[in-house]
């Protein structure tokens, strides 16, 4: 796929007039910021914007590909009486086909109408509406396999998950105005899922479905169509988790979060991306219905999270046998899991509570999980992934397992992850900017064009913002603000990892502190008028807690947002990674040209080979010891030039040996 254009028809409606995007509060809603239309932002340069180009012309393209010649399709062909395959993968296939067609969707404005890649959507759409049975239900597992009933399994059934991204994929279509029929059939199955599960609903007392999702495509579906039940059926949901309805089954109901009610759970357990869309069902309700304290309890699960529980590129989930967040500070580097949808789920969330609360700590947050745990799932390429990301890949680690390999794959058995990551990244221009009553602000620093309303008249203004990050520290935003004077706010974020940074308006200093994330400007904008945020971009030392005992005496390495890591390809013959011990850090290095990234770093490491092989000893150990000064490649880009053994966080020279 080559021709990208900007589709006339849609473009028109953006950005005073413009359909939403992912996330849309009503204006009634608990939510001091609101994103902008979609496409309101439209990506021109640098690192996102060639990542979503990728996405563009290879992941989804790709996606696409292993979606309609794989049992994503064949499970609901064959109901159609279109396949004589057998009935074969996940119990959540479709949503594979759902998370595709909601990749297309958000690309499609980009798209001509009579595109290929629309064409082909649109016929999974047409497909689904065709084996969707008259009371509104469609799921091919259960539909296709005359030993499983409804609604039977909520454990593992995955039922209401997989109408959870048949919602939003039909979301996404409606506000782009793309893949008729989608929306007919979701509404179908999501006022089933109200008939049987909302208030006053005929189906199972108390049920409640393993796989939390469900509750945030409601809430969307709602904002879409005002309908309440909807709403009220995602409400419904999270007050009846957590009285332990689901049972223990082999990982406890806390692996479910049903242990213990939302409202009172002051810690994140369980399954990694369970929590996570838990979570983002939760805020999405909380705002909806103004409960503060449903928003609090959110608020404070995030932080156990955060505090305790993330991995330094801020992944979540350090259990491959649970795929759990696991304990305060269990954090080994080796056996995380981290599992690319909970990446992605972590995105969301962020995004919401961003929204709901207005604080830059969750912009920050955004931006750290995108740039290291987020963008390492995929190749350079964009048609390989990671389903788990480690911090550290052991020198002779058995790698042919899909859950733990050494190099990214083309497609899972559980193909989760790769649609994920393309309806996030077709969609990833939607979360670079917010508005409020005040103004604009800036959340993530990439280069792209910008159309908005402001101010109480909703004056139109262009923004023009030209970025070097993550490699650069340097953001202009040229803001052109026609005629009228009215004085509105633009906010800048300044990253949590910068420390030295100025402001200059039209030039001229601008001696503003950033206390609350933000450098805000408040004036007539009219006219033509140029901001530049410089940041000294350097090379950070980060340290673990204490209790993160996994990697005690180690540090790792980081720049701007990028966190980097050591890969066997770049030492020397015969040394084995695990014994490089760092001496102390040189710099950041321009790279030449073909290499992972623009911007390496350097390092002056000792290889310290042990002189003897037991592998306890009471004796002091003695080191053969060479020095050499090697490069670190940004995390994210790991893995692009040969499989082989990686660390992100390395021991020091100085740290006890034995």
């Amino acid at each position: 796929m080559t021709d990208l254009v900007e589709r006339p028809e849609a473009r028109a409606q953006s950005p005073a007039h413009g359909a939403a995007g992912p996330v849309a509060p009503t204006p009634a809603a608990l939510s001091p910021l609101r994103p902008l239309p979609h496409d309101a932002a439209r990506l021109t340069a640098g690192w996102l914007h060639d990542w979503q180009r990728v996405t563009l012309t290879a992941t989804l393209p790709h996606v696409l590909d292993r979606v309609e010649q794989g049992e994503a399709r064949s499970n609901l062909a064959r109901l159609a009486g279109e396949s004589d395959a057998p009935l074969t993968g996940m119990f959540f296939t479709d949503t594979d086909v759902y998370k595709a067609v909601e990749a297309v969707a958000w690309a499609s404005t980009r798209l001509p109408a009579d595109h290929s890649l629309v064409q082909r959507a649109q016929a999974l759409v047409d497909l689904v509406r065709r084996v969707q049975e008259p009371d509104g239900y469609v799921n091919s597992r259960v539909q296709g396999d005359p030993a499983v009933e409804r609604w039977a399994d909520p454990q593992w059934g995955h039922e209401l998950y997989t109408a959870g991204h048949l919602l939003q994929a039909a979301v996404a279509a409606a506000r782009t105005g793309s893949l008729p029929g989608a929306l007919e059939t979701a509404r179908a199955m999501a006022d089933l899922v109200v008939a049987l599960f909302g208030p006053g609903g005929t189906g199972r007392p108390g049920y409640v479905e393993g796989h939390p999702e469900v509750e945030t495509a409601l809430v969307e579906l709602y904002r879409l169509t005002g309908h309440g039940p909807y709403l009220d059926t995602a409400a419904r949901q999270l007050e009846l988790r957590g009285h332990g309805w689901l049972g223990e089954d082999r990982f406890g109901s806390a692996y479910f979060q049903d242990a213990v009610p939302v409202r009172e759970a002051h810690e994140a357990t369980g399954h990694a991306v369970r929590q996570l869309y838990l979570l983002t069902g939760v805020v999405d309700v909380a705002v909806e219905t103004g409960d503060t304290e449903l928003l609090a309890a959110a608020v404070r699960i995030w932080e156990d999270l955060d505090a305790t529980k993330t991995y330094v590129t801020g992944a979540h989930g350090s259990r491959h046998r649970d795929e759990a967040i696991g304990d305060a500070y269990e954090l080994p580097p080796d056996r995380a899991y981290a599992e690319s949808c909970a990446a992605i789920a972590t995105f969301h969330l962020a995004w919401r509570l961003l929204l709901a609360t207005g604080e830059a700590r969750y912009a920050d947050a955004m931006d750290h999980v995108l740039h290291n745990a987020l963008a390492a799932s995929t190749s350079m390429s964009g048609t390989e992934f990671f389903y788990s990301n480690p911090l550290h890949l052991r020198t002779g680690h058995g790698g042919e397992h899909e859950d733990a390999p050494t190099q990214r794959l083309a497609w899972f058995t559980c193909a989760c992850c790769p649609p994920n990551i393309a309806r996030l990244l077709t969609s990833v221009h939607d979360y670079l900017l917010t508005s409020s009553p005040a103004g604009l602000q800036l959340q993530h620093h990439a280069s792209a064009d910008v159309d908005a309303l402001v101010g109480t008249r909703g004056t139109p203004v262009h923004l023009e913002v030209t970025s070097d990050q993550p490699w650069g520290g340097t953001t202009r935003v040229v803001v052109t603000g026609g005629e009228d004077a009215q004085a509105w706010e633009l906010a800048v974020r300044v990253p949590s990892w910068a420390r030295d940074w100025s402001v200059t308006v039209d030039g001229a200093a601008v001696d503003d502190a950033a206390a609350d994330g933000y450098v805000r400007l408040r004036r007539s904008w009219a006219g033509r008028h140029e901001v530049v945020l410089n940041i000294g971009v350097t090379v950070r030392q980060l340290t673990p807690h204490p209790r993160v005992d996994a990697v005690r005496g180690c540090v790792a390495l980081a720049r701007g947002p990028v966190v980097y890591a050591l890969e066997q390809a770049d030492l020397p013959a015969g040394v084995v990674l695990e014994d490089v011990r760092l001496r102390r850090v040189l710099g950041a290095v321009r790279a030449p040209e073909g290499a992972v990234a623009p911007v390496l770093l350097e390092a002056e490491v000792s290889f310290e080979r042990p002189q003897q092989d037991a592998l306890y000893s009471s004796a002091p150990r003695t080191h053969e010891t060479e020095v050499a000064v090697v490069p670190l490649v940004p995390y994210h880009r790991w893995a692009n030039r040969s499989p082989g053994p990686m660390r992100v966080w390395l021991p020091l020279a100085d740290a006890p040996t034995g």
